[in-house]
């Protein structure tokens, strides 16, 4: 069995969905039903929304648009959001870690709305974040790392001090853009970072001098962390 590798940092900075939250049978249901509405093809669309906020995904699949029909769509998008029903789960073992860990200690930074960020986190059993940069927060969605940059601010943290989970590509390369350190969750194999995970399971956190104490099971390194990282 890989024996556990031990990384300090000062704050642990997370995607949302497919990183806390298994939303996907919701988020397929939605856009499957905007392809519909505009006779595109849903395989098109559904491989533009990972990592991407909703008023990028749109304005991607109508090139034509103008911006008051993009912005049209994206209220569309969010009122079919917010009356959804389908069930919400945590990703395995994200309740264990985030209850682990200490306030201001780690952040939540998703292309999703706050209203869906806050309901989503609820649904699945998990905390509020004392900070949460989301779609409306940004001027540029992921790959752009300034949400990443903006979560780290915010903790007052250096971003080459945090841990960065996510499970998209775009996610991944906005979290190696920031200058900090990606951990690849349940990620598909082609994408680098330094660590990968099948789930949160594999992760444990504990306080210890000040720093945050990270445990990543089963270890599978790929890349150097970032300088602030500590093994």
């Amino acid at each position: 069995m890989t024996s556990p590798l031990a990384v300090t940092a000062h704050a642990l900075l997370f995607d949302m969905d497919g990183t806390l939250v298994d939303s996907a049978a919701s988020i397929d249901r939605l856009w499957r039903e905007f392809a519909a509405r505009h006779r595109l093809d849903p395989a098109t669309v559904l491989a533009a929304l990972p990592g991407r906020t909703a008023h990028d995904i749109v304005a991607g699949c109508l090139p034509a648009a103008d911006g008051g029909t993009v912005a049209a769509e994206v209220a569309w998008i969010r009122d079919r959001e917010e009356a959804a029903t389908d069930t919400v789960d945590e990703i395995p073992g994200a309740r264990r870690l985030l209850a682990s860990l200490p306030a201001r200690s780690w952040a939540v930074v998703t292309s999703a709305s706050r209203t869906m960020t806050e309901r989503r986190l609820t649904a699945a059993g998990l905390p509020l974040p004392d900070v949460a940069v989301c779609a409306g927060d940004v001027r540029a969605g992921k790959p752009d790392p300034e949400g990443f940059r903006t979560a780290a601010r915010l903790l007052g943290v250096d971003i080459a001090d945090c841990l960065l989970f996510e499970d998209s590509a775009p996610g991944l390369l906005a979290a190696r853009r920031s200058g900090g350190t990606a951990v690849a969750v349940a990620a598909p194999a082609a994408e680098q970072a330094p660590y990968r995970v099948d789930d949160l399971t594999a992760v444990s956190a504990r306080l210890r001098a000040g720093r945050i104490r990270v445990e990543i099971r089963p270890a599978r390194v790929h890349a150097e962390p970032a300088e602030g990282i500590r093994r």
